[in-house]
């Protein structure tokens, strides 16, 4: 992470690409991009679909209707010490405010995570009310991304999330197995293994481009644990929003023995409206899919409506 790209002008100039007047885009929600990540993007191509998702642009300055700063209603579903609560017997643990990589279209990236972190036991706070509320039976750890934290924080964690009788699943949100695949340790894999609570990882991968033999290697890791691997893809413009582009991506995931679990209607965040794919796009899309992938292969085609009890199918 130390190594980092960290302005749009070193992004640019490490992959051979004119200078651009991006910086204030650049400003209001700071670049990173690891240099894993980076040595899958090809130099020279601004259409690169993994270079779209981490280069900003003067298209996230413009107002746009419907983009605001919290599109999928995170701040009046928060409870004190991160806590997110939405849906029935699940609740999702704000870890830290830390990714590997900054993707333009985040729909946290105006998220307080000042506000849910700075205390000096972070997370006793969530499992206090975790404890006290008997219908939580699962509980996600996302962020930021879970896996910036270490291996012994993260034990530490699970360790007191799984002390809590009534709890029996646990999800990991995690991005890293995609961009920095080292960050799958044997320590990690040992402690979900070793977990009494029935643990899933979801990742987040848009492209098959992303898929490198180090990433399936990493992801082969955790499988071969009877660790179940779902994955979560956005529909963005310029990057998967093409059939063929998708199916790439589903084909390669069940390859890997990753299921390919929701593909998302973009969440409208401000900053974000260039990546928008029209929704009937997106069903047309899906059917085509269908028509070509084994059902295990297809995506829940979904959108997330601040309020509702679920995410809401699409198509």
């Amino acid at each position: 992470m130390q190594s980092a790209i960290r302005s749009q002008a070193e992004l640019r100039q490490r992959l051979n690409l004119p200078p651009a007047p991006d910086a204030d885009a650049a400003e209001s929600f700071p670049t990173l991009v690891p240099l894993e990540l980076l040595s899958r993007i090809r130099p020279g191509d601004p259409n690169d679909p993994i270079l779209r998702q981490v280069l900003a642009t003067e298209q996230e300055l413009q107002p746009a209707e419907g983009f605001v700063p919290d599109p999928v209603g995170d701040l009046q579903a928060l409870n004190e010490g991160g806590l997110l609560r939405k849906y029935h017997g699940r609740a999702l643990l704000i870890t830290n405010g830390m990714c590997a990589v900054h993707c333009r279209y985040c729909f946290r990236r105006e998220f307080p995570y000042t506000e849910t972190s700075g205390v000096r036991d972070r997370y006793a706070a969530a499992i206090e009310q975790i404890a006290a509320d008997p219908s939580i039976d699962e509980v996600l750890l996302s962020g930021g991304d879970p896996l910036t934290l270490s291996d012994n924080v993260l034990a530490q964690l699970i360790d007191r999330i799984q002390s809590i009788d009534h709890v029996k699943r646990l999800r990991i949100h995690t991005r890293l197995p995609i961009v920095i695949p080292q960050r799958v340790t044997q320590e990690l894999i040992q402690t979900l293994s070793k977990s009494r609570l029935a643990c899933w990882f979801v990742i987040h991968c848009n492209c098959a481009q992303e898929l490198d033999q180090p990433v399936l290697e990493s992801l082969r890791r955790i499988t071969a644990h009877g660790i179940p691997v779902l994955n979560q893809a956005v529909l963005l413009a310029g990057v998967n929003d093409r059939a063929e582009a998708l199916s790439q991506l589903c084909l390669k995931l069940v390859n890997a023995k990753v299921q390919p679990y929701y593909l998302h209607q973009l969440d409208q965040v401000r900053g974000a409206s260039h990546f928008l794919v029209p929704q009937s796009r997106g069903e047309a899309i899906m059917e085509q899919l269908r028509s070509i992938l084994p059902g295990y292969a297809v995506p829940k085609f979904v959108k997330e409506v601040p309020g509702a009890p679920s995410k809401t199918p699409i198509a």
